[in-house]
């Protein structure tokens, strides 16, 4: 097999397989049925010249009927007034008529036998209509009821063109979903933090720092006064239990009248919770964010 044979052959097989695959089988049949219906008509217009052209010699036929009756008079006048001569032409031209008849009634036959045949084809063809209008209605009935079959089946298991889009778009959608997500997320943490400036607040990174100072001084204040306060109660208890008689110097003494020791006085005073202070700190923070 030569080169341009082989290329003629996979160009052939190329249009093949794409006819194929784009080929309709319910459009194929309903244009083989438009064709037989075509040549049906074609068929009925045949029978329809046969009988015209058959119409016609008939018509021929009775007008030399009618010259030969016509002659045949013609030459029983010329008899009675004794003109054999005017007699001879006239059974002549009845000859001539007569022959002439027999062409035409042998062409008649010839178009009956050809209008008889076309008949009975076109009974046939009919018939054979018929039955391909039959099967074309079952096959398209079939082949649709099949493609529908196959739809649901491809969207059942998602094998179809149209699923896999589907699921490449549920794909892209809950990337860009997840993606959204995540910016939104970060974004709420670089502007807690005071990495990402409000854009209608008139803060400033420099202003949110200024306020955590802020805080943290008013923290470091309420300890201190705190812690005064605290300071300011073990004094009052020290000087509750000094006697009425004076003081003595510290470490002499000994009974009731001894000093009072500072651990015992810190054991009286009550101690503040750190974790109730730490809540509290927590919460300060979280009602101002």
């Amino acid at each position: 097999m030569g080169i341009l044979s082989r290329a003629s052959y996979v160009i052939r097989s190329k249009l093949n397989a794409l006819v194929n695959r784009a080929e309709d089988p319910t459009q194929t049949l309903d244009y083989s049925y438009e064709q037989l219906r075509d040549e049906l008509q074609d068929v009925k217009q045949g029978i329809a010249d046969l009988t015209t052209q058959k119409k016609r010699l008939e018509i021929q036929k009775r007008r030399l009927e009618d010259n030969v009756e016509r002659h045949n008079e013609q030459a029983r006048e010329a008899v009675r007034q004794d003109r054999d001569d005017l007699a001879r032409r006239a059974l002549e031209k009845k000859k001539q008529k007569m022959s002439q008849i027999e062409q035409l009634e042998a062409q008649i036959g010839d178009l009956e036998r050809n209008q008889d045949d076309l008949v009975e084809k076109k009974e046939q063809l009919q018939q054979r209509i018929e039955e391909f209008r039959t099967r074309k209605e079952t096959m398209k009935a079939r082949y649709e009821a099949a493609e529908a079959n196959a739809r649901v089946s491809e969207a059942i298991t998602g094998a179809g063109d149209e699923m896999d889009e589907v699921t490449r778009t549920i794909e892209r959608a809950e990337e860009r979903t997840e993606e959204m997500e995540a910016r939104a997320a970060a974004l709420d943490e670089l502007r807690e933090t005071g990495a990402l400036e409000d854009g209608v607040s008139e803060k400033s990174k420099l202003d949110h720092e200024l306020e955590e100072l802020s805080e943290q001084s008013g923290a470091e204040r309420e300890l201190e006064t705190l812690k005064a306060e605290m300071a300011d109660d073990e004094e009052d208890v020290e000087a509750e239990t000094e006697p009425a008689g004076g003081t003595e110097p510290a470490g002499t003494g000994s009974g009731a009248g001894a000093d009072v020791d500072p651990e015992d006085v810190d054991a009286e005073v009550p101690d503040v919770d750190e974790a109730e202070v730490d809540a509290e700190l927590e919460q300060l923070k979280e009602e101002e964010t």
